[in-house]
């Protein structure tokens, strides 16, 4: 019998990895000569990195970046042993990596995104899969381009910084320096929104407000943004959807990379094999931090239940808080929603029990779905 244990990462709590691995010890705990499938998951934002990297067996490639203030950060990219490099941008220009106080949008840049890209490059790599949330930046991906050899200058030919403020003299955009490696690259790029570049939709007035942008400061990062494509030869690209994500940076990847911008959860599960996994088994128990009706818009539990639905196996959905409104899951393709709290617990508390609580809950639904003797269809 093959249970397969296909979480996101509960936030604040555990990674996918732990999540995981939790699932298959409650598992093991009532069918303990179960086969157990272990794959962990990320719809491209937090954890898209480790998620990835355990399920392709990848290793992690530790590197000194800048971040999105320019200072030095450790971070990292995974590479696996046939050349596909996985590249989280957050861990080079996300916004949780900057302190409130600290957050200046109009300083901020992508160019440790970048340095990254070109790290795997020099590595060997031959395919990236970028992930693409949790942004600080609002720069159209000048910083990453300019780290990759595009040139921002000025009416006097000089090069310019590539952050929002840096570029608001700008005059052209050379990109003739392009690394000529990236021709033979693909790239794929996990993106959940559709926001174009500029506009009442796009990057700034969308994303600028999270980012600590004022009403002021939108007009004139989205100003910088058009005047960017316009002199890139883009403005065909800006519009396209997904252009305006991570602060622009979606329009730098189109535009220079050739890259494919797709809903993250689809990108992930079709990048580590997860209907494949699924064949055949079981059961399927997935799951993250939190659950409710906007789940159905490309979060992880309801694309893993979908895949597995088209397998024809039941997938059990676990979390830590699972909103009234969920069970229009039920029609998804989901058998059950399950709380993983034991009791009622302040929210500090539960994240510290979080691992133990998913590991009992996981126990309790094996139990459950196998005495009263569903077995998932695809075994019967």
């Amino acid at each position: 019998m093959r249970i397969v244990c296909a979480p996101d990462s509960f936030k604040e709590s555990m990674t996918a990895a732990e999540a995981a691995a939790a699932m298959a010890r409650g598992v093991r705990r009532v069918l303990p000569d179960a086969e157990i499938v272990e794959v962990p998951l990320s719809d491209g934002g937090e954890g898209f990195l480790e998620s990835l990297a355990a399920a392709l067996d990848a290793r992690l490639v530790p590197i000194e970046v800048p971040d999105a203030l320019g200072r030095p950060v450790m971070s990292s990219y995974a590479l696996t042993a046939d050349g596909l490099a996985v590249i989280e941008m957050a861990r080079a220009a996300g916004l949780e990596q900057i302190a409130p106080t600290d957050r200046d949008v109009h300083h901020s840049s992508t160019a440790g995104v970048g340095r990254l890209v070109t790290a795997a490059l020099d590595a060997g790599a031959t395919r990236l899969v970028i992930g693409i949330g949790g942004s600080a930046t609002n720069d159209g991906g000048a910083g990453l381009l300019d780290a990759l050899g595009v040139r921002y200058l000025d009416a006097d030919g000089r090069r310019l910084v590539p952050t929002p403020a840096g570029l608001v003299g700008v005059a052209a955009v050379d990109a003739s320096g392009l690394d000529p490696r990236l021709a033979a690259v693909t790239v794929d790029v996990a993106c959940d929104v559709t926001n174009p570049l500029c506009g009442p939709y796009g990057a700034s007035a969308v994303f600028g407000p999270q980012k600590g942008a004022t009403a002021e400061d939108v007009r004139s990062l989205d100003a910088v943004l058009a005047r960017l494509a316009r002199l890139d030869g883009g403005t065909d690209v800006a519009d396209q959807p997904g252009a305006g994500a991570a602060g622009g940076l979606g329009y730098a990847l189109l535009r220079h990379l050739q890259a494919r911008l797709r809903p993250g959860i689809e990108l992930v599960t079709e990048t580590v094999g997860l209907a494949q996994a699924v064949r055949g088994a079981a059961l399927v128990l997935t799951g993250e931090g939190s659950v409710d009706a906007q789940s159905l818009a490309g979060k992880t539990p309801v694309g893993v239940a979908a895949i597995a639905a088209a397998a024809g196996v039941d997938t059990v959905i676990l979390a830590g808080r699972v909103a009234p409104d969920t069970d229009v899951l039920l029609d998804h393709g989901v058998l059950a929603l399950v709380p993983i709290l034991p009791r009622a617990m302040d929210l500090d508390e539960a994240l510290a029990t979080g691992v133990d609580n998913l590991e009992r809950a996981a126990a309790t639904v094996i139990r459950l779905v196998f005495r009263g003797g569903r077995a998932g269809r695809a075994s019967d």
